[in-house]
Order: C-alpha cells, then sequence, then structure tokens
C-alpha cells in the first residue's frame, strides 16, 4: 500500500520513529531506530510495509528496499513474524543474512535473537536461491565462484553520526570512549558502527 514515506523525523524511541509528513505523524516500527537519533528533524526517505492482520496493523520502515524485501521474504519462513524479522535485520547487514541462508551457514543463523537451529533451516530451505533480486546491489558476485567481501564505507562521518546517535541513546561519555579506539580502526557505516558499539556496550 505503501512503498515509502518522505518526511522529517519528529521521534525516536527504542523500537519505533515517528516521520511527519503534511502534518500526519506515522509511527514506523524499524530494525534500528537509533541510527535515526542524529536526524531529528532531518528529511529522510523510509521504504516501508503495510503489515495488516486481524489482531496487527502496523508500519514498518527501512533505509533500503533491499531491507525491505529481505523483510518480506522473511515473513514467508514458518515461525518469523515481524518483530523476528526486525530482530534479524537489527543484527545483521542484508549481505550478512543471504550470505548465511545460500551458504547454509546454520552456525550463523543461529546467532539471530529467536532463530534456534529448526528456524535456522526452514529460513534455508525456504529461502535458498530466491533472493536473487535482493544482493545485487550488495555483492553481485555471489551465485559466482567470486570470494564475499563487505562494501567499504567512508569511517570518519559514520564514525561520528554513530558516536552521535550512541550519545543520543543516553549513553555517557566514558562508556562511549571506552570503545571507541577499537571501533575507530574499522572501516563501517553509521548502522554497522552502531550494532557493533552496542554488542561491545552490552556486554
Amino acid at each position: 500500500m505503501y512503498e515509502f514515506i518522505k518526511g522529517t523525523v519528529e521521534f525516536v524511541g527504542p523500537e519505533y520513529i515517528v516521520i511527519e509528513n503534511n502534518g500526519i505523524g506515522y509511527q514506523i516500527a524499524t530494525p534500528n531506530p537509533f541510527i535515526y537519533a542524529g536526524k531529528m528533524e532531518t528529511m529522510i526517505t523510509v521504504y516501508t510495509y503495510h503489515y495488516v492482520r486481524e489482531d496487527i496493523i502496523a508500519l514498518y520502515g527501512f533505509e533500503t528496499r533491499e531491507e525491505k524485501k529481505l523483510f518480506t521474504k522473511l515473513l514467508n519462513v514458518s515461525g518469523i513474524g515481524p518483530k523476528g524479522a526486525l530482530a534479524i535485520l537489527a543484527s545483521g547487514e542484508v549481505q550478512q543474512v543471504v550470505a548465511a541462508i545460500e551458504n547454509e551457514d546454520e552456525s550463523f543463523l543461529v546467532k539471530f535473537p529467536g532463530v534456534g537451529k529448526k528456524t535456522a533451516r526452514q529460513m534455508i530451505l525456504d529461502l535458498k536461491g530466491k533472493l536473487q533480486d535482493i544482493v545485487p546491489d550488495y555483492f553481485p558476485n555471489l551465485f559466482n565462484a567470486d570470494t564475499f567481501s563487505l562494501p567499504s564505507a567512508a569511517s570518519n562521518s559514520a564514525f561520528d553520526e554513530a558516536m552521535l546517535a550512541l550519545k543520543a541513546l543516553g549513553y555517557s561519555e566514558k562508556e562511549i570512549k571506552k570503545i571507541s579506539p577499537e571501533l575507530r580502526k574499522e572501516q563501517l557505516s553509521t548502522d554497522q558502527y552502531i550494532k557493533k558499539a552496542l554488542q561491545r556496550l552490552l556486554k
């Protein structure tokens, strides 16, 4: 029903963001709401999925069409609902999830919240060979014999944005300084920096 919503970020919570568009505030559940913490009052585009069931009507939002496509694919897997699919996308990059499914890497898939061996096997059975439309922009050679590698990203601004997002989430300067030296050595996107930082902070 809604392909995307373009508007300004008015609110960022632990489970959803609110995007204002023409005087209407859309509550949108996203995999990582905190990545928008440094974008308050900024115009953004969120690719949305309108989920309708007897007991729930909700909007789910994603930074890219690829994330949205993977989310809809995951919903077709027995045992995975919207919250489970969001948790998978919040914990892993699209290309990592797709690569694990294509390579039948159950040990990697069970690391995601709520995914046990049975669900990991079901993901592989239901989705392997059906994700080609998701991956071209990420790593077009996944289905060839070439070696898979993560895309690089300009790190300086991405790192700074990630640290601002952590501050907006309530982490102290001391906590952030403790984990930042190791993170700064890596070449990651803002989203990836935040994920790694949270993993370290939650240990």
